[in-house]
């Protein structure tokens, strides 16, 4: 690993604002903080966040329920709406129960998204819109169902005077991993700073199965290979991330499959660009 990737390596972490050191009870608390008093500033009455069963949403959906707690006792309306959001039937839908079991939100509520969804594709066919294939239709679909369940979630929150949660985090902001306008739209990132371990480390804190914690991450967008691993879409680990983001050594090749996917999504961690927004240096 040269100086030169090194110098871009320490860029990367502090662009993301990942903190050198890491305490998951500290952490944990500052999250909780975070969200009690930036509901009560913002004059809104909610949260909302999609539960997948994944550790993300797992982590920010208990965050979320401990901030509302602590806004009530002090007098303030709180609640918390977790939203289960299946296209049809989950496959992994026990694991989702097991999420709300953790969570133990205020509100659940189920919407299928997948009459909207194929809604969406009968209508972009009848307007002769073509795919390449059926993996390139696949692949598309997926974002429109990741965008789907972010229009619910928003309309959850737009009943409720509430705010919608995200669950980017440090890992998944390195390489993109997320839907534009899908469940990269929200209001607020409360995992906003922590790799994939870390995350891992205050779900755990906050006391979370072990099946939870240590799930293996699928985005499960794409109907032709459910339940695909990120890693496996990735080609590397999420521990070379996490090394990557807490400035340690990793191979020429996760350094190069990293610096590809960082280099490739500047526009999803971007705002909208302008006449006058500097152009990508690449």
């Amino acid at each position: 690993m040269s100086d030169h990737y090194e110098s871009i390596q320490r860029e990367i972490i502090q662009a993301l604002e990942i903190p050198a050191e890491f305490d998951a009870e500290q952490e944990a608390a500052l999250r909780i903080q975070f969200l009690k008093n930036y509901l009560m500033q913002s004059g809104m009455e909610s949260y909302v966040l999609g539960i997948s069963g994944g550790v993300d949403s797992s982590t920010a959906g208990r965050l979320a329920q401990l901030a509302v707690e602590e806004a009530r006792k002090e007098g303030y309306n709180a609640q918390f709406f977790a939203m289960r959001l299946p296209y049809g039937v989950q496959r992994d839908e026990e694991d989702a129960q097991r999420a709300l079991e953790f969570i133990k939100p205020d509100k659940v509520l189920t919407v299928n998204i997948k009459p909207a969804t194929d809604g969406m594709l009968e209508g972009l066919k009848g307007a002769e819109m073509a795919f390449r294939d059926e993996a390139h239709q696949d692949f598309v679909m997926g974002n429109v169902k990741a965008r789907q369940r972010m229009i619910a979630q928003y309309a959850v929150a737009g009943a409720h005077k509430g705010l919608v949660i995200g669950t980017d985090h440090g890992a998944e902001a390195l390489m993109g991993f997320y839907t534009k306008f899908g469940d990269g739209a929200c209001d607020l990132t409360p995992l906003h700073g922590l790799n994939k371990r870390r995350v891992r480390m205050v779900c755990e804190y906050l006391g979370a199965p072990d099946n939870l914690v240590h799930k293996v991450p699928t985005a499960d967008l794409e109907s032709l290979s459910p339940g695909k691993p990120d890693e496996e879409a990735f080609g590397i680990s999420y521990a070379e991330i996490d090394d990557f983001l807490e400035g340690k050594k990793i191979s020429d090749h996760a350094i190069e499959v990293i610096l590809k996917y960082y280099n490739g999504s500047h526009h999803k961690r971007a705002l909208p660009v302008t006449p006058y927004t500097p152009l990508p240096q690449s």
